[in-house]
């Protein structure tokens, strides 16, 4: 029987164009073409998702409200709908479903798909993508990038290629030169902290990566080395996985300026809540376990966690728990230069764990 491995897959990474805000300005007309953030405008509120529009004046998601304002004067604010963002979702998820089975959602507004044996016989995964691209554009409205390669991480950094509407093919004898061509910020899971720690190893590009051996990413990377050394190479043998799970769900927030009083800690834990809300919400799932994260400014870092009887259900039950958290590291001994929140013990709407652990039991792992 032929291995796994000896199959050259065929991978599309598709990604709604600034889904939220997308969906606002099909379903109000007075919306399009201009400047929108979906989110809270208060003083702190946080944007959820940006239009192109907003997004040409560095509007981003997970920014403040108030900084977002300032940097778009004309900017207009709309509460989240995010019942009609999981309907529209359904819609999109119904057509892959056309395609293939193997079908791994990511969010609300994207996911990996296997069409290596597509259903419909086409046989070309570049007209799949074609397909439901254009199958979306009709049925919703709306528009989405896609990225066609023969494994995960390079279908994912294709998709964002060309956007938005936009679709880029890497095909096998490409993919080394594609990732070597772009910058290590790019790569999936490679933050700002990491790219920041890269740039002082010398380390900027993908052709850059490709230079270290694994020994040497290991070292300063440790068990994610051996990732980076093969993705730095176009390699990527992970499976398109329609039973994904997930095992938390989470946000943390590094400020330039560190925080110190109450009156700010609280202020950014409102923030990040929102922004851990918005994720739970996306992904239609509850927790047991609220766990808090704080990084001071000598970078010793501590947590505090609450696992509760009942599960964490709504926004509201977050924030007071974030709080209750909050307290038992106040008053700080120093500045806080990093805040963050993560919810485990995950389940999904049917109340059945989706973390591998139990109900009624949880471990780290």
């Amino acid at each position: 029987m032929e291995s796994d491995l000896a199959v050259i897959r065929k991978i599309i990474h598709v990604d709604m164009d600034a889904f939220y805000a997308s969906v606002e300005q099909r379903d109000n007309p007075d919306l399009r073409g201009k400047p929108v953030a979906v989110g809270g405008s208060s003083k702190r509120g946080v944007v959820a998702a940006a239009s192109y529009e907003a997004r040409a004046f560095g509007v981003r998601s997970a920014m403040p409200s108030v900084t977002a304002q300032r940097q778009c004067p004309d900017l207009i604010f709309v509460k989240p709908r995010f019942e009609a963002y999981k309907a529209v979702s359904q819609q999109i998820r119904d057509i892959f479903a056309r395609h293939t089975d193997l079908i791994q959602p990511l969010s609300l507004d994207e996911a990996y798909l296997d069409v290596t044996h597509d259903k419909q016989g086409i046989g070309s995964a570049v007209q799949v993508a074609k397909a439901i691209r254009a199958a979306i554009r009709e049925e919703t409205g709306l528009t989405a990038s896609a990225g066609v390669s023969y494994n995960k991480f390079i279908a994912k950094l294709a998709s964002d290629q060309n956007k938005p509407d936009g679709m880029c093919v890497i095909l096998p004898d490409q993919g080394a030169d594609f990732v070597a061509s772009l910058p290590v910020r790019r790569f999936h899971g490679v933050g700002p902290r990491t790219a920041e720690k890269m740039a002082k190893l010398g380390v900027n590009s993908g052709a850059d990566l490709a230079q270290k051996d694994e020994a040497w990413l290991a070292q300063h990377f440790g068990s994610w080395g051996s990732y980076l050394f093969w993705a730095a190479r176009g390699v990527d043998h992970r499976p398109v996985n329609a039973n994904a799970v997930r095992k938390s769900i989470g946000a943390e927030s590094t400020y330039s300026e560190d925080k110190r009083s109450e009156t700010e800690l609280r202020a950014a834990l409102d923030e990040i809540v929102d922004i851990v809300w918005d994720r739970i919400d996306r992904h239609q799932v509850q927790g047991r376990t609220l766990v808090l994260k704080a990084r001071y400014s000598d970078f010793r870092t501590v947590t505090r966690s609450r696992t509760t009887g009942q599960l964490i259900a709504d926004r509201r039950a977050v924030a007071q728990l974030g709080h209750v958290l909050l307290n038992q590291i106040l008053p700080v001994e120093m500045g806080v230069r990093l805040l963050g929140l993560t919810l485990y013990g995950l389940v999904d709407q049917n109340n059945a764990a989706i973390d591998g652990t139990p109900q009624g039991r949880f471990t780290f792992d």
